[in-house]
Order: structure tokens, then C-alpha cells, then sequence
């Protein structure tokens, strides 16, 4: 069975109503949804949590009522494949962020993160990193942009601008 996941991060706002409505429709739609962190919002995070099957982590700049509900980190199974997620929650340098936060983890085949706002797939160590950027557009993000993960007997992942 295949399954479909909308993934997301720094969105940096209090609600669902400040999504794009595109982008809250084709989220509820999923099999499941990942944010990596920067909600900004605790109500955010409710909202999401309401709207499908949802796994995340906490970023920089989350407050501490979500730290208190997520972790820094979380690995999930889907399939055969086991998905790494990390902000990561102590910020820092946007250089070499995949390959930094990939060492916070054993063994993973895709790992999700977020932070740099700068959305990008690619493979290191055969390992599929995947940052969805912000769906929110935030700066220094050029667009506004997400994820969608398919998991069956393989893999496939696309950057979605909307």
C-alpha cells in the first residue's frame, strides 16, 4: 500500500487561516502529515493535528507549549523505510544542514528537515533528504512550497510550489 504524506516547515503563523487554502486542502488529503518544525503557534499545531494524521517536530523559534507536545527529533516507519525528522530545534548555519542533522541518526532512509526555508531534494550518503521549505513563504524563501512523499515498495518525492 502506498502512502501519501504532505510535509511542511516554517510556517511561522497561528493558524490554519493563514495557510494558503490550496495548500490546507491538499494537506487534508494525505495519509498523513510531517511538519518540521517552526509552527510559531500552538493553535497551529491543534489545528494540524485535527486536520489528518500527523507526526512533528519542534524547531528554533517554537514556544514552549510545543516543546512541551513535540520532541526534537523523531524517527517514523512507513513501509519498509524509516524516516528521520529534525528542525533543527537549536537553529544555527543553513550550510551542510542535511548532512549535520543526518548524524543525529543511526540509520535512516529519508530524512525530513527543516529551518534554512529554502526548500531542496537531494540524496547524501544514500540517504533522501528532503527539505520542504516554507509553506508560508516566508523570507528567505523565494516561494511558497511543500512536499509530497509517496511510500509503497519505493520512494518517490517532489517539491510542490504553489
Amino acid at each position: 500500500m502506498t502512502v501519501k504524506i504532505g510535509v511542511i516547515s516554517d510556517t511561522h503563523v497561528k493558524s490554519l487561516s493563514e495557510i494558503p487554502i490550496r495548500s490546507v486542502k491538499l494537506l487534508s488529503e494525505m495519509d498523513m502529515i510531517i511538519h518540521a518544525g517552526d509552527y510559531s503557534s500552538k493553535q497551529l499545531l491543534d489545528e494540524l493535528k485535527k486536520l489528518g494524521n500527523f507526526k512533528g517536530v519542534y524547531g528554533n523559534i517554537d514556544p514552549e507549549d510545543i516543546r512541551s507536545e513535540l520532541n526534537s527529533k523523531e524517527i517514523i516507519k512507513i513501509n519498509d523505510f524509516s524516516i528521520g525528522i529534525a528542525h533543527p530545534a537549536e537553529g544555527g548555519t543553513p550550510f551542510f544542514l542535511a548532512r549535520r542533522i543526518m548524524e543525529r541518526f543511526d540509520k535512516i532512509d529519508i530524512l525530513i528537515y527543516g529551518h534554512s526555508h529554502t526548500a531542496k531534494k537531494e540524496t547524501i550518503n544514500g540517504v533522501l533528504c528532503i527539505n520542504p521549505g516554507s509553506l508560508t513563504g516566508i523570507s528567505p524563501a523565494l516561494n511558497r512550497t511543500l512536499a509530497i512523499l509517496e511510500i509503497g515498495k519505493r520512494i518517490e518525492a517532489n517539491i510542490i510550489t504553489l
